[in-house]
């Protein structure tokens, strides 16, 4: 077990840590990694049971401040370093980690524990007082805007800690307290509330995530990207989440913070950097890479820091993958062994597959097309729309029935609601793993990054079409063309999986066409059966009274609960077009343990 402080935290010890449920996914993956024998900075969590006590009483859980002093000493034991003293000063990173996922949707703290004597120190300690001076603004500027939510504003970087302070308490109201302690306690609290903002329960609820699972914090010892030229931070994935190809993708932000990579304000470098710099350390990196997919039996995403040539990983989770990412690598795990059939086809979604056969460019129409931007294409797929520049008019427009583009300099989690809205995401700074990126793979939508400072102010008002798998953005709406999905070879093989577990038969409309007999009910123009959340019901009156029905066609039957409903009622098939997102909504169902009710009439 790992080592307790008491009722609401525990030390990451490298013993079997409690599940994801109390300690979230974030410590969850760093006790994995310390389990495997990779380097970790050090660690305590404030455990989702705690967060529950502040949530829902409205107040600070009783004795959670003397379970943070004994984190704390104990991670100056782990460290050799002292929290808010020199001559070698602990900083800490106040990090979130829910149960489940959820990839920039709530607020991290770096660098806690600097103030104007720990910066002396951490500058002499360093023989680099402009490290030093840097690490103290991103302090102050996170702390600012995550816990004392000040407004815009900008702490200049030749500026002092004593104008920033000023700064900060003319914009946000309050000034920054004084002890590192009581900075610490306000840090988590901010934490635990931003399980409730607006975004993340915009997230939650697109994603179908409990409201009532809450987050953990994890406090963990600093190491430092930005320290030297040795020195780093960038994420790695073990394959590439937009192809699928078996081959390790990721991006390097030489002398920098992790928040640097995913807050997108800067356009990070390919691995090759890291490769031609220090290449032991990127030898290091993939070979991790490679024990990380082994044991967790999939494709890892993955942030790291290097501090003066020396490697650490900081959290590793499942990837977020682009649809035609996620079919290539669930039917090559297949075929190497690692996953079986069944497993694959609970990995890969119905919605996946449908927007892996989404329309794609024709490849004719677009000769001569005008390209207006040009990026890295982060997220593939087509979005055809007008360009709106706000979150809050692209959400706006879009309940008017509107097809919008958002286009931003880069986003934040603060305009998750624009970018659910909107049909494709374009922006001038950030990589393939800033936040645009991964949101945009995370909810299936074409996304380009990198584009330049300076070039979606053109693109206002005009319609266009978002390539995010080109990474061009071109003028006007371009034709498209419909891809097949007998034409590969892998959703084949998904086809044939599903068919074999599938208590559902799903046929094209052709063959519904060329079956005699085939006693068939059709539900188009039914306005109930048009709607998913009323199919079962309108399933069920459509029906009553007719017997010896195998099929149904129309309506929303090709949905996940039409699906489920025919499965319910009995059916032998319905049809649909295309068949793989049905056939694998029922053989999911059906591993589910989902009641075939003309099974238990006939049982």
């Amino acid at each position: 077990m790992s080592l307790e402080f008491g009722r609401w935290t525990l030390g990451l010890d490298g013993g079997t840590p409690p599940g994801r449920a109390l300690i979230g996914g974030k410590a969850w993956s760093l006790a994995r990694m310390q389990a495997l024998g990779l380097r970790v900075p050090p660690a305590f969590v404030v455990t989702t049971r705690a967060c529950a006590a502040c949530l829902s009483e409205g107040d600070w859980p009783e004795g959670l401040d003397a379970e943070l002093a004994a984190g704390i000493a104990w991670l100056e034991a782990q460290t050799g370093r002292r929290f808010g003293h020199g001559p070698s000063p602990l900083l800490v990173s106040v990090r979130s980690g829910a149960p489940v996922s959820m990839p920039g949707m709530m607020d991290t703290v770096l660098n806690l524990g600097i103030t104007d004597e720990t910066e002396a120190a951490l500058g002499a300690e360093c023989a680099d007082a402009a490290f030093a001076r840097d690490t103290h603004r991103r302090f102050l500027d996170l702390y600012a805007h995550i816990v004392l939510r000040a407004g815009e504003m900008v702490l200049a970087a030749a500026g002092e800690p004593e104008d920033w302070r000023r700064q900060i308490a003319a914009s946000a109201g309050a000034p920054v307290p004084e002890g590192v302690t009581v900075q610490l306690q306000a840090a988590v609290r901010a934490v635990f509330a931003s399980w409730n903002s607006r975004r993340a329960r915009r997230y939650r609820q697109h994603h179908n995530i409990p409201d009532t699972l809450g987050t953990a914090v994890t406090v963990q010892a600093m190491v430092f990207g930005n320290a030297d030229e040795r020195s780093g931070t960038g994420v790695l994935f073990s394959r590439n989440p937009l192809t699928g190809a078996a081959e390790a993708y990721g991006e390097y932000l030489p002398r920098a913070q992790g928040e640097d990579v995913v807050s997108g304000k800067f356009t990070p470098r390919p691995l090759s950097v890291l490769q031609a710099r220090l290449p032991e350390v990127h030898e290091r990196l993939l070979a991790a890479a490679g024990i990380l997919e082994e044991a967790g039996r999939d494709v890892q995403d993955i942030e790291f820091t290097i501090e003066r040539g020396r490697l650490f990983l900081l959290q590793s989770r499942v990837a977020k993958l682009a649809p035609q990412a996620a079919v290539r690598i669930a039917v090559e795990l297949v075929g190497e062994g690692v996953i079986d059939e069944a497993t694959a086809l609970q990995r890969v979604t119905p919605e996946q597959i449908r927007l892996m056969l989404s329309p794609r460019l024709d490849e004719a129409g677009c000769l001569g097309a005008s390209v207006l931007a040009q990026g890295e294409g982060a997220s593939p797929g087509v979005g055809i729309g007008a360009v709106v520049g706000s979150s809050d008019e692209a959400e706006q427009r879009a309940r008017g029935g509107e097809a919008v583009i958002l286009a931003r300099p880069t986003t934040s989690p603060e305009d998750l609601h624009g970018m659910i809205a909107a049909r494709a995401i374009v922006t001038e700074q950030g990589g393939s793993t800033s936040h645009a990126a991964v949101v945009g793979r995370a909810l299936g939508l074409p996304c380009v990054v990198g584009c330049g400072a300076g070039s979606i102010a053109a693109l206002a008002g005009r319609i266009v079409t978002v390539d995010g798998r080109s990474g061009q953005v071109f003028a006007g709406a371009l034709p498209l063309a419909f891809p097949d999905e007998k034409d590969s070879a892998a959703l084949a093989a998904l086809t044939r999986w599903a068919a074999a577990r599938s208590p559902l038969r799903v046929i094209a409309p052709a063959e519904a066409e060329a079956c005699d007999g085939c006693a068939l009910i059709d539900l188009d123009g039914s306005e109930a059966a048009a709607d998913p959340d009323r199919i079962a019901a309108a399933l069920t009156a459509a029906l009553a009274g007719r017997a010896g029905v195998r099929g149904a066609r129309g309506g929303a039957i090709a949905s996940e609960r039409g699906v489920r409903a025919a499965i319910a009622a009995g059916l032998d098939f319905i049809v649909a077009d295309p068949v793989l997102p049905p056939l694998l909504a029922a053989a999911r169902a059906a591993a589910e343990g989902l009641p075939n009710a003309e099974h238990e009439e006939r049982v």
